[in-house]
């Protein structure tokens, strides 16, 4: 496989496939927007919270199957501050949820949540991200982490930060790089059903 090396012409290439995805992505995202920025900006309301999780779960399809312990953790967490702040621990804290006596790690889930309320701060973590990240590692060495260091958010948006200026991309932020990463992510490793 040989995907082109990202620079500037790469990225707007992108971001533009990114503007004009398939309909039913763009009325997702639009709504999504419309629910973390307009109707349920804050995260002071448990009725809310379950809503945007309800939302973000079936849109992105994160398989959380009872996700009033998931809404429940972020409404106890008090988060909007660290919202605001861009905290990267905040995606481990609402990561980790018990449920049934047992602790899960909706990890990708999170990063999706903190996201849609931040994008700037928070990029999303899902598996076409993970493996465009690691075929560039492993192709240019660009930075100092393994595969499973991706799921420690803090390690994950550094890599994307020496991403950014390993292949001198640095006038695009942190959700530009994520939507080139998704975008040739589905392209060059398409899941198969």
């Amino acid at each position: 496989m040989n995907i082109p090396r990202p620079n500037k012409e790469i990225m707007n290439e992108y971001l533009n496939k990114w503007d004009n995805l398939e309909e039913h992505y763009i009325w997702q995202e639009s709504s999504l927007d419309k629910l973390f920025h307009k109707d349920y900006k804050n995260n002071t309301d448990l009725n809310e919270i379950l809503i945007k999780c309800s939302c973000l779960n079936d849109f992105y399809s994160t398989n959380i199957f009872l996700i009033y312990p998931v809404a429940k953790n972020i409404y106890d967490l008090n988060i909007d501050k660290r919202l605001e702040a861009g905290d990267t621990t905040l995606v481990d804290d609402i990561a980790k949820v018990e449920i049934g006596g047992k602790e899960k790690n909706f990890y990708s889930f999170a990063t999706k949540y903190c996201s849609h309320h931040n994008a700037i701060q928070y990029p999303i973590y899902d598996y076409f991200v993970e493996k465009m990240l690691c075929y560039f590692q492993k192709l240019d060495k660009f930075s100092n982490f393994k595969k499973e260091d991706l799921r420690n958010y803090t390690k994950f948006r550094n890599a994307l930060y020496d991403f950014k200026k390993f292949y001198d991309i640095d006038e695009f932020n942190l959700r530009d790089i994520d939507k080139y990463l998704w975008i040739a992510g589905k392209e060059y490793f398409p899941k198969k059903f």
